[in-house]
């Protein structure tokens, strides 16, 4: 049988193999052939599979967002306008992260300012944290 193993595949695909493996048992991914002996041996048209997987991964899609873009790469009659809009989802969360990242940002710089930061036990950061500000 040819291909290549799960290690190879983890490598060419930036995937560790415990993910590789994850994905298949999830059913993100077709599990791979096996061999006689029940090694997995991964083919081409696998580590293409993988490597969109990958790359999607990498752009903060969700495991199910990945699972309807392959549907969708999968399917020669799909909409663009499907794909354009998953995709533009995707940047209205990652918006809405930085917004709340830059919030927390703000915070803990102020809270960090606040503090003297010398060998008095009276901390703010603490204070903040044991007794919330009404930021949550």
């Amino acid at each position: 049988m040819n291909g290549i193993t799960i290690g190879q595949a983890a490598e060419y695909s930036g995937l560790p193999a415990k993910t590789i493996r994850f994905y298949e048992e999830i059913g993100l991914v077709e599990p791979a052939k096996r061999t006689e002996s029940g090694y997995r041996v991964y083919s081409d048209a696998d580590l293409h599979v993988l490597r969109f997987v990958e790359r999607a991964r990498r752009h903060g899609f969700s495991v199910d967002e990945c699972r309807q873009l392959l549907a969708l790469y999968r399917d020669d009659d799909r909409s663009s306008g499907e794909v354009k809009a998953l995709t533009e989802k995707r940047i209205a969360d990652i918006d809405a992260k930085i917004t709340e990242l830059k919030a927390m940002r703000r915070t803990l710089s102020d809270l960090a300012a606040r503090c003297h930061g010398d060998g008095r036990p009276a901390c703010p950061i603490l204070d903040d944290l044991a007794e919330g500000s009404g930021d949550e």
